[in-house]
């Protein structure tokens, strides 16, 4: 059952997405990846989402059955939604967008069969820009997610007991996620970001590199999905990194924390700090009409006077990026890079990971979700920032 706020926020993300339509020329948009659909409706279906930019939105379901309403239709196959419009007194639409970055090639020729559009553009960006800025039921949803995040973390040094291997930890670790309320999937955009409720790095492990677009890698279990813990044994002088998801609500939290086993060399606790010294300063800098590339520089001047630009971001494969947007995917826009032309905007949610990685001991640094407002940051994920000991 859809609650009155979440129907007043859907119908005010679809006026917004409307406005973008209009701005941009185009007659619709025509969805039908789950996320979309999710953020234009409140639910998931398999099948077709399309918002007119002058009229109400119309739903083409395939599965599951059973869904009624006003503008719903069941229907088998695409090559029925002619008929419906015709039989509506609809006009097919010939300039759209598609998600052209999700959907296959042969979906996109055969719904080009079935409408005949002059023009196709792409969808997939134009959505993710909308869904960049966040509503306040979407911000309130990302608060409840951070909330859970930070008192399951508070639970990791019960989960350590000596003897454990990075795989072990990781599995109790996942154990207290869900039984705070996590919903287990891991949800990112694009291809070979594929990882199961988030990643624990231990000691050397934390330099592999990693064909996945994450800040770090890991060698994981199998060559099919290399990244992550790997089966160390957690050992004297190792750091641990915790990066697990905080999906409590269907609204993605990112949070990393780093603990310890035993003493770390004086290296480790340098470089954490200024990893927390980047935060500061990001916080400081962070507000309205900033751009994202500014504050990747600002991070950066600090890590080269430090000395540790070796370590930063990695060692054999650096991340180029200190940061990226969060909600519904783990990754959306805007990327804090070198190269971003980004912007920022309040209500944007972003996580901030300046992160290194120490030869022999392991990865050290923070990460946490913020929300810009209309005068700075506001840090959604509170919970304790220096290393903290497992044994």
């Amino acid at each position: 059952m859809i609650d009155k706020k979440l129907v007043k926020d859907l119908f005010f993300r679809q006026k917004k997405v409307q406005k973008a339509l209009c701005e941009a020329g185009v007659e619709g948009i025509l969805l039908t990846s789950d996320v979309n659909i999710y953020y234009m409706t409140g639910l998931v279906f398999n099948g077709y989402y399309y918002l007119p930019a002058d009229d109400d939105p119309i739903l083409f379901v395939k599965r599951p059955g059973g869904l009624s309403g006003e503008r719903l239709f069941s229907i088998r196959k695409p090559e029925q939604i002619p008929e419906l419009f015709a039989s509506n007194g609809w006009k097919l639409p010939e300039n759209v967008l598609l998600e052209t970055d999700e959907i296959s090639y042969n979906e996109c020729m055969r719904l080009q069969s079935v409408f005949h559009f002059r023009k196709m553009e792409n969808a997939t960006v134009f959505m993710r820009r909308i869904r960049m800025v966040k509503t306040s039921w979407e911000i309130g949803q990302l608060r409840l997610s951070a909330d859970r995040h930070a008192a399951t973390y508070a639970r990791i040094p019960d989960c350590y007991r000596p003897g454990m291997t990075d795989l072990r930890l990781q599995i109790e670790i996942e154990h207290q996620m869900r039984l705070h309320g996590s919903i287990g999937v891991f949800r990112a955009f694009g291809a070979n970001m594929n990882i199961f409720m988030g990643s624990l790095l231990a000691g050397e492990n934390a330099e592999a590199p990693s064909p996945s677009d994450f800040a770090l890698g890991g060698g994981g279990q199998t060559a099919l999905y290399p990244i992550g813990a790997n089966g160390t044994l957690l050992k004297e002088g190792m750091a641990v990194m915790v990066d697990m998801a905080g999906n409590y609500t269907d609204y993605l939290t990112d949070m990393t924390r780093v603990y310890s086993i035993g003493t770390l060399p004086e290296q480790a606790f340098r470089a954490h700090q200024v990893s927390l010294e980047i935060q500061d300063a990001v916080e400081e800098a962070a507000k309205p009409g900033v751009a994202c590339a500014d504050l990747y520089h600002l991070a950066y001047s600090l890590v080269e006077k430090a000395g540790l630009t070796a370590y930063f971001m990695g060692t054999r494969q650096q991340a180029k990026f200190i940061g990226h947007g969060i909600g519904l995917e783990i990754n959306e826009p805007p990327v804090l890079t070198p190269r971003s032309n980004e912007i920022l905007e309040p209500n944007i949610a972003f996580a901030l990971e300046p992160k290194f990685v120490i030869p022999q001991v392991g990865a050290v640094g923070i990460e946490n979700s913020f929300l810009v407002t209309e005068t700075g940051l506001e840090k959604l994920t509170s919970f304790k920032e220096d290393i903290i000991p497992l044994a």
